[in-house]
């Protein structure tokens, strides 16, 4: 997928790994379209990137069908789409001083994470379709975001290891399904890197996290999935894969 003057979505894309991602791809030439709830950032990235802010909830089809409609409008429809809009509740299925996990955070979590991020998928896949196709007829290429967690989960996270277990698991048969359309759909799922939503876990928890990290034995770096997030774009032969980025850490 070249990215000169092609556009590119991303849900979540105001802040964090999102907001990396857009510049890393901004600077390579694509017209980015952030969707996001969050319009004071949205709109300052947007102006300092040339591209534009949309608000928008995955978690509401009818917000995220008119955000991509809007989306298109402005920029043209996408050839690249990347759905990192997520959240993170944690909290212990069970426990003595606590009770149950609420149900009402857990159907939030899946709501955004599982239902945003496919129906993103079906709503980006459809305006990808009938594009003219490029080399080896690709005509786009959806990219979600799970977590290390999905396979390697911490305690307080059975509800999002199950919700980003979920996207990677739906990453193969996606793939499949739009293989005879020429677009592509891959999965990075992310150890320990620092963002606000990474800053909201306990400190002595995540350094202790840290000092396991095989090497290197730090943070991850946003930009880093960024750059990673361009090269499965530019890489036709990546396809129906979940690729870990976490420094060997499982």
């Amino acid at each position: 997928m070249k990215l000169e003057g092609v556009a590119a979505f991303l849900t979540g894309g105001a802040s964090g790994l999102g907001a990396a991602s857009a510049r890393v791809l901004a600077e390579s030439g694509a017209s980015v379209a952030l969707l996001d709830r969050n319009m004071t950032l949205a709109e300052s990235l947007a102006k300092e990137l040339g591209g534009v802010a949309i608000e928008c909830d995955v978690a509401d089809h009818d917000s995220l069908s008119r955000a991509v409609a809007q989306a298109c409008e402005a920029i043209g429809p996408p050839r690249i789409a990347v759905n990192f809009a997520g959240i993170d509740v944690s909290r212990k299925i069970a426990s003595r001083s606590q009770g149950p996990h609420p149900i009402e955070s857990m159907q939030r979590e899946i709501d955004i994470n599982v239902i945003g991020t496919l129906d993103g998928c079906a709503l980006f896949a459809e305006r990808m379709l009938d594009l003219e196709p490029f080399e080896d007829g690709e005509r786009g290429v959806l990219i979600n975001i799970a977590s290390g967690a999905a396979f390697n989960g911490p305690p307080g996270q059975s509800v999002y290891a199950a919700s980003k277990r979920a996207v990677a698991g739906a990453t193969l048969p996606m793939a499949r399904d739009l293989a005879p359309y020429g677009i592509r759909v891959m999965t990075i799922a992310p150890g320990f890197f620092r963002t606000p939503l990474a800053e909201t876990v306990d400190k002595k928890h995540t350094d202790k996290l840290i000092s396991m990290v095989p090497f290197p034995k730090r943070w991850g770096d946003p930009r880093e999935i960024g750059e990673l997030v361009k090269h499965i774009c530019l890489n036709r032969m990546l396809n129906g894969e979940t690729i870990q980025i976490d420094g060997a850490m499982r």
